[in-house]
């Protein structure tokens, strides 16, 4: 595959050349076929929109988010080209551009994830979206079917008059939260990974009081999260668990029955109330992220990335996305561990995510059948068959070395530094994944 992707690199760059003399046949303007081999002929172009995290490997010399293996492989192997033309870093940022794509400032893609209901609204209001119920039921592969099918509720957003106007982005309930934790910090100072919320106090405490990284300098301080939004986003740097802590299921933002079957707003229950007076001592002293309040996930990560936090939250993926702190500080040591129990020494809970976001599709897009074989496509990573058995594309987020596939890129053959991740390129924001857990309420500690 490594051979294969440069070789089709080559092929495609002076393909691209010749059909710059002709007329794009892709998006909005024309409705492309496929050929006796199963490809689009001529190639047909999707224009999408991106919500990118830059943090998440890095391109190679003279590649950027239109130009790079993931996107000539789609066009080699389906006559599919992918071309972003709206992209935003952090959420705010993509929502901004999005708006202003709704106004008619930008341009608005053919197909584009949405990640908030009220956008959903607004694009369905706007008349510049499509209904796609023929669609899906026409086009939409049965294997897919049978996932969206286990979790109709995922249309519920999107659904307005008795129409569809979009689909959940890769629908399946999503891993837990692990505490990410400098394990060298914990080492040096002779502590253990914290298991209750007074073992997590001591252990901020020591790692903004005691000089963890060794320089001499009060440079340091225990825990970054998120604070510009409810507490309880299931994502990156999201501080949930140590409401749960003392609040049980009843976290913010959240409507729980109470033990008399009544129902509890979580924003205002007495044990989140508790939570809130500690993390406002915990900032009094210093020893959690000053900024929090006004600041989003990745940056929060940022703080940790830069070597200035020791702990922080996130899903296990996220590990993967905190490694540059082994660069900024090379004798980083960096651990995943389960979260804090409850005071009762039940599991703290987590809001599990169903999806991440909604894709909808411009009124003017007429190749669903397009976009359908290619969202199949990808989805092979998450069924292990076709081109992504074990992944994307070896070399970059997995190598097989031996007779063994790996997913640490510093264990590759040759070994790869902060590789360029295919997904950066698809039309997701993250891999496709079909795998569940139960219940919706769930622990790491379980």
């Amino acid at each position: 595959m490594k051979k294969a992707v440069k070789a089709i690199s080559l092929v495609l760059t002076v393909a691209a050349v010749l059909a710059g003399c002709g007329k794009d046949s892709g998006g909005t303007e024309a409705v492309s076929t496929k050929n006796a081999e199963g490809r689009y002929d001529p190639v047909l172009t999707i224009r999408i929109a991106k919500q990118l995290d830059e943090n998440t490997g890095r391109y190679g010399e003279g590649e950027d988010i239109n130009k790079n293996p993931m996107v000539d492989l789609a066009v080699e192997k389906l006559g599919i080209k992918m071309e972003t033309i709206l992209l935003g870093g952090d959420a705010g940022n993509y929502d901004t551009k999005l708006r202003l794509a709704l106004t008619g400032s930008e341009e608005l893609p053919d197909v584009f994830p949405v990640y908030g209901t009220q956008m959903i609204a607004d694009m369905i209001e706007s008349g510049k979206v499509k209904a796609i119920d023929e669609d899906i039921e026409k086009y939409m592969p049965d294997r897919l079917k049978e996932i969206y099918d286990k979790y109709p509720q995922t249309f519920y957003p999107v659904i307005k008059d008795g129409k569809t106007y979009g689909i959940a982005c890769t629908p399946f309930l999503t891993e837990g939260q692990v505490m990410i934790i400098r394990q060298d910090w914990l080492d040096k100072l002779g502590l253990k990974a914290p298991t209750t919320l007074d073992e997590f106090e001591e252990v901020i405490r020591a790692f903004t009081e005691q000089d963890p990284d060794g320089n001499g300098k009060k440079d340091t301080y225990g825990f970054t999260y998120a604070g510009d939004s409810i507490y309880n986003t299931g994502w990156v740097a999201d501080p949930v668990i140590l409401f749960s802590a003392n609040a049980g299921k009843h976290y913010p933002g959240s409507w729980q029955e109470d033990e008399n079957g009544q129902l509890v707003y979580g924003s205002i229950h007495e044990g989140n109330k508790k939570t809130l007076e500690r993390m406002a001592q915990w900032h009094a002293n210093g020893w959690i992220f000053q900024e929090a309040a006004a600041t989003g996930a990745w940056d929060a990560m940022m703080q940790f990335t830069e070597g200035k936090a020791g702990i922080f939250i996130g899903r296990p993926w996220a590990i993967g996305s905190v490694r540059d702190v082994e660069t900024v500080c090379p004798e980083a040591v960096i651990k995943a561990y389960p979260n804090i129990l409850q005071d009762s020494g039940e599991p703290a809970y987590q809001g599990a995510q169903i999806n991440d976001g909604w894709l909808m599709f411009n009124k003017d897009f007429n190749n669903m059948e397009a976009f359908f074989t290619y969202y199949d496509w990808i989805y092979d990573a998450a069924f292990g068959t076709g081109d992504f058995k074990y992944g994307y594309l070896e070399g970059y987020d997995y190598d097989i070395v031996g007779d063994t596939v790996v997913y640490d890129s510093k264990l590759f053959d040759p070994p790869v530094t902060d590789p360029f991740m295919p997904g950066k390129s698809t039309v997701l924001k993250n891999t496709p994944s079909i795998d569940t857990m139960q219940p919706i309420w769930m622990s790491v500690r379980e």
